[in-house]
């Protein structure tokens, strides 16, 4: 696992080439990754050509917008349209998930760090708390 804090002013091709690039020789296996349409375009083969991986972007659902132009006497069926309730895009959730659970910490809830590289060791303290917690049974209550 790696973690890249970058500026405001980083493109994500700018980080995303700084966290792939050395995970080259430590992950001989990847073939595969996900990221949003963010990293497609020029990143998308630089990936390939450089790191032999391949990326699937996972684009956003899209719903039409209100005021469609509808021929005289035909219905619409509004609620196929616009479905109401959670839809989850595919894929997409595993990486918000992550997130909630690292805001779940109070000192990264918030941008307090000074240094990206304060950021990076917070978060991979929450991941690896989170790790833990999930391997490692809870103690068993004691009798009062």
């Amino acid at each position: 696992m790696a973690v890249k804090v970058t500026g405001a002013q980083a493109s994500d091709h700018q980080g995303g080439t700084a966290l792939l690039e050395p995970l080259k020789n430590a992950l001989p296996r990847l073939q595969l990754i996900w990221g949003d349409s963010h990293y497609g375009g020029t990143f998308l083969t630089w990936v390939k050509e450089t790191l032999g991986w391949t990326i699937e972007t996972i684009h956003a659902v899209t719903l039409p917008k209100r005021g469609l132009l509808v021929p005289e006497g035909e219905e619409v069926d509004w609620d196929a349209l616009f479905p109401t309730g959670l839809r989850p895009q595919p894929k997409r959730w595993i990486i918000e998930r992550s997130f909630s659970w690292i805001v779940r910490w109070r000192r990264l809830c918030r941008d307090h760090e000074g240094l990206p590289q304060s950021s990076e060791a917070f978060i991979k303290l929450s991941a690896s708390y989170r790790m833990l917690t999930t391997l490692v049974p809870a103690f068993p209550s004691r009798p009062f």
